[in-house]
């Protein structure tokens, strides 16, 4: 993965994390009011085409085959039954449609069918993104063919903490993939968890692999851990809510043209502390009834949220052009901390 000319450190980034409160929230608003209409926010929304029996041991995924987490493992959904879902998101409002499946890395016959959901997804308007594990050498090139938009692969961690949540896959297979999206003319959907037990350094860690990437994600999800009985982190210490608003913050500082999404984990949160991601720079979230195996906030509460606090969906068209009026400019201005 090839690194940015002018690289963040972690000291510096960590240095953001221990701002005040409010001095941190300030310059995360004047780096998005920059680059992005400050009401205005993306939605994504999310379904498992195949659910469970992963042979991975992430310690926090519940589709593990490794784990007794009642999640069974489902064949491959029917192609009917993903359009008809995407149809729902869509006239829902949502304009990002991501599938993600529960493997390793998928087989050709399990490319093969995802590429004719892409197809029939793409047909209907919406951007297009998958999740499927690694790719090895061509399939990203299928699938942009194919015509996807985006390809999800998370870094979950920082590079010193990734070993003590997964064992299976190292950090380098993960940037191996994300380098074959980005040669295949993909774009990138790259982010991480909080909440794994690692430390506000280790945090900061994981940022600084984002940020440094050369360009960083065009879109960043932020995930607060979900924990699911039966998962090694079930039981483990919430983080606290206010360290997940300075990670958004963060992420907005150090990645300014990004879009950072609220992801996993907002189903526990309060109105009021969304409303706090949003102004630390969140301007993409995942909308509907479910994530992968998860529950997530109702359309219609999520619509109710939306209009309380005087915000309004707007496509990721829509925000670029907003992007190309404030110029193109990776700076962030007096805004950032000197990195």
């Amino acid at each position: 993965m090839r690194k940015n000319a002018t690289a963040w450190r972690t000291a510096d980034v960590l240095a953001l994390f221990e701002l005040p409160f409010a001095d941190l929230i300030y310059r995360a608003q004047q780096v998005h009011r920059e680059h992005f209409d400050a009401n205005a926010v993306q939605l994504s929304t999310l379904l498992s085409i195949k659910t469970g029996g992963c042979p991975e041991d992430c310690a926090y995924c519940p589709q593990s085959a490794r784990y007794d987490t009642g999640v069974e493992a489902d064949k491959l959904m029917p192609l009917d039954e993903v359009l008809a879902a995407a149809q729902r998101a869509k006239d829902n409002g949502a304009t990002r449609f991501c599938m993600g499946a529960a493997w390793r890395s998928p087989k050709p016959h399990h490319l093969e069918a995802v590429q004719d959901m892409v197809r029939g997804v793409k047909a209907m308007g919406l951007e297009t993104c998958v999740t499927l594990g690694m790719l090895k050498e061509g399939q990203a090139e299928e699938l942009k063919n194919a015509g996807l938009d985006y390809y999800n692969h998370n870094l979950d961690t920082a590079p010193e903490f990734y070993g003590q949540i997964i064992t299976t896959r190292t950090y380098q297979d993960r940037l191996d993939t994300l380098d074959r999206v980005r040669e295949a003319g993909l774009k990138v959907c790259c982010g991480g968890i909080v909440g794994l037990g690692e430390s506000r350094r280790e945090r900061a860690g994981l940022i600084v692999q984002l940020a440094n990437m050369d360009p960083y994600p065009e879109s960043v999800p932020i995930n607060n851990l979900v924990q699911v009985e039966g998962t090694p982190l079930a039981g483990s210490e919430a983080v606290d809510p206010f360290e997940f608003v300075r990670s958004i913050a963060v992420a907005r500082i150090t990645m300014p043209r990004a879009m950072v999404r609220l992801s996993a984990g907002r189903e526990t949160m309060d109105d009021a502390l969304q409303a706090l991601c949003f102004l630390a720079g969140a301007n993409s979230m995942f909308y509907g009834d479910q994530l992968l195996t998860t529950g997530n906030p109702q359309a219609e509460a999520d619509r109710q949220l939306l209009a309380r606090l005087g915000m309004h969906a707007s496509t990721e068209a829509q925000l670029s052009e907003r992007l190309g009026e404030a110029g193109s400019s990776d700076g962030c201005g007096a805004a950032c901390a000197s990195h």
